[in-house]
């Protein structure tokens, strides 16, 4: 009997931080109704914990079966085995999938389309370890037995294959740290955000101007050899011009000189 009044009353305590959280980070939330009626990752969240208690307790199939009425009701999927901290919040939630021995810290915020998953068929740890106050944004992939320090944040859209340190943010494919967060709040650059399309766009211009400057050249060769339409006059017949030695143009671009 007293097992079961604790039992209530820390599932009491669970609750009331899980509706607190939403009203805290989602400025969506305007009442108490709507909440408990309307908001996806709670409804995961709580059916998680009844399907992770059978689970932890060695009840076989009912895990599974709650967590596939899981994925069906809330477009969330959480294996039962995924352990959870407080205050965790799922915003949207669709399409969000955490794996068998993921485990999440306390105070972590996860958008829709978020991935905490393996890489490969291997049994035992395989899956991210997330630590307090983590943000991932909306998409991110994280993949594999890598850890994701306190209170990092993952960007929208990165694909995460190494561990990430505590208090900086990781952006891009595969994801890269770009700043780190300082005790007292500042943040410290590490490197420009990389721009794939920005990077490919001034290597063609590059290349556009070696190849002008190489045509620029081999004009003014051919005109000062006289084989090259100069002042609208027009170039010699082709069989009445005299073989000449090799032209140089100078280096090809990316050779060694």
């Amino acid at each position: 009997m007293r097992l079961r009044r604790q039992v209530a009353g820390r599932c009491q305590v669970s609750l009331r931080e899980d509706v607190r959280v939403i009203f805290e980070r989602d400025p969506a939330a305007t009442n108490l109704l709507e909440v408990l009626l309307t908001y996806p990752g709670l409804h995961a969240l709580l059916l998680h914990r009844v399907a992770h208690y059978l689970y932890r307790r060695g009840v076989p199939v009912v895990p599974r079966l709650i967590s596939h009425l899981n994925r069906f009701l809330t477009g969330i999927e959480i294996h039962p085995g995924a352990r959870i901290g407080r205050r965790f919040f799922i915003d949207h939630g669709m399409g969000v999938v955490i794996g068998e021995t993921s485990e999440i810290g306390d105070d972590v915020t996860l958008y829709q389309g978020v991935t905490l998953g393996g890489t490969g068929k291997e049994r035992g740890k395989r899956h991210p370890t997330l630590g307090n106050r983590v943000m991932v944004g909306v998409g991110a992939k994280i993949l594999g037995a890598v850890t994701i320090g306190d209170d990092a944040k993952i960007g929208a859209g990165a694909v995460v294959l190494s561990d990430v340190p505590p208090r900086s943010t990781a952006v891009g494919v595969p994801a890269k740290v770009v700043a780190y967060r300082e005790p007292d709040g500042s943040n410290r650059r590490v490197e420009n955000l990389p721009d794939p399309e920005l990077e490919m766009i001034a290597s063609l211009r590059r290349r556009v101007e070696e190849l002008e400057a190489r045509t620029q050249r081999l004009e003014q060769l051919l005109r000062e050899m006289g084989g090259y339409p100069h002042n609208g006059g027009s170039a010699p017949p082709c069989d009445d011009r005299q073989p000449s030695a090799p032209v140089n143009l100078g280096p090809t671009p990316g050779e060694d000189t």
